[in-house]
C-alpha cells in the first residue's frame, strides 16, 4: 500500500513538472514576442540589481521577465525532486535513469544560456539554440512522465516491435523537427516574423524572396511544409499498418493533429499581425509535437531491445 501511495504521489510530481516545464517554455515565448527580456536590466538573477523593487521600477516588461525568472526556478526544484524520486521507485526501469540525468543536465543549461543572454546579450542563433535547448529539457520531463505511467500497463510497449520503414520516420521526422524548429526560432528572433506580408506566397503574390529577412521567413515556411507532408505519409502507414498496435497507430494521428494546428497557427501569426495568443499557441503545438515525437524514440529504442530478446 506505501509503494502504490508513492507512485500515485509520484505520478501527481510528473504531472505538475511537466506542466510547470511547458509554461516555462511559453514564458519563454511570451518574453520574446513582447520584448521583454531586458525588463530586468542586464541583471540576473535580481532586477536592476535590487533586492526590493520600487513602484516606479515596476513596468509590464520588468513583471513578465520577473514571472518567466520565477517559473523557471520552480521549475528547477520540481525537475529536481522529479528525477530524484523517479531514480529511487522506478529506477528499474531501463531508461529512468538516462531520463533523470538528461532532464536536470538540459534544465541547467537552459538556466545558464537564459542568464547569459541576459547578462551578455546574445546572438539570434544562440537565441534560438536556446529555445531549442529548452525544448529538449521539457521532451526529457514529459518523457520521464510517461515512464512514471507506464508504471500501471496501461499503454503497455513491452511486446512492440516496429519495422524499419517505421523507425526511419520516427528517428527522421524527430531530427526534422528540430531543425524546423530552430528555423522557426531564428525567424522570431531575426525580427522576420512578417518580413513576408502574405501567406503562403511572400509579398503581394510573389513567391521569390527579395532580402535576406524574406529569405528566412520562407525558408522556415518550406521547412514546415515539409514536415507535415512527411507527418501526414507517416500516419497514412501507421493507419494502414499499425492498428494492432495502438501507442504507434494513435501516437502518429495526434502528430498530423499537431502539425496541422502549427501549420494553422503559424499561418494566422502572418495573417493577424502577430496576435499573441496565437504566437502563444503556435509554441505550444511544437513543444507537444516535439514531445510526442521524442517519445517515439523510445518506442524505437524499447523495440530495439524487443526483437534481440525474441
Amino acid at each position: 500500500m506505501n509503494r502504490l501511495k508513492r507512485v500515485i504521489a509520484l505520478k501527481w510530481l510528473a504531472v505538475i513538472t511537466t506542466l510547470v516545464m511547458l509554461v516555462v517554455l511559453l514564458g519563454g515565448a511570451l518574453v520574446t514576442k513582447t520584448g521583454s527580456g531586458m525588463g530586468c536590466g542586464r541583471s540576473w538573477p535580481l532586477c536592476h540589481g535590487k533586492f526590493v523593487l520600487l513602484p516606479g521600477d515596476i513596468t509590464p516588461e520588468l513583471i513578465i521577465e520577473l514571472s518567466h525568472r520565477a517559473a523557471s526556478a520552480a521549475a528547477g526544484l520540481l525537475v529536481i525532486a522529479l528525477a530524484i524520486a523517479s531514480w529511487r521507485l522506478i529506477g528499474h526501469i531501463r531508461e529512468t535513469k538516462f531520463l533523470a540525468v538528461l532532464s536536470v543536465v538540459f534544465l541547467l543549461l537552459q538556466a545558464l544560456l537564459g542568464a547569459g543572454a541576459v547578462v551578455w546579450g546574445q546572438s539570434s542563433a544562440m537565441k534560438a539554440i536556446h529555445f531549442g535547448v529548452s525544448l529538449i529539457s521539457f521532451a526529457s520531463v514529459l518523457l520521464l512522465a510517461l515512464l512514471i505511467f507506464e508504471v500501471d500497463r496501461k499503454f503497455d510497449t513491452n511486446t512492440l516491435v516496429i519495422d524499419r520503414k517505421m523507425k526511419f520516420h520516427m528517428i527522421g521526422v524527430l531530427i526534422y523537427s528540430y531543425i524546423v524548429v530552430y528555423t522557426g526560432a531564428y525567424v522570431r528572433h531575426r525580427g522576420a516574423s512578417l518580413s513576408c506580408s502574405s501567406w503562403p506566397l511572400c509579398n503581394d503574390g510573389s513567391a521569390m524572396p527579395m532580402r535576406f529577412q524574406e529569405w528566412v521567413q520562407m525558408g522556415h515556411r518550406f521547412a514546415a511544409g515539409l514536415i507535415f507532408v512527411w507527418i501526414a505519409y507517416a500516419a497514412w502507414q501507421a493507419i494502414k499498418h499499425y492498428k494492432h498496435q495502438k501507442v504507434v497507430y494513435w501516437g502518429w494521428i495526434i502528430c498530423f493533429i499537431l502539425v496541422s494546428l502549427q501549420a494553422l497557427s503559424g499561418a494566422l501569426i502572418v495573417l493577424t499581425q502577430l496576435n499573441l495568443a496565437i504566437s502563444l499557441a503556435h509554441a505550444i503545438f511544437i513543444s507537444c509535437l516535439f514531445g510526442v515525437l521524442s517519445y517515439f524514440l523510445l518506442l524505437v529504442s524499447r523495440s530495439n531491445a524487443n526483437m534481440r530478446n525474441q
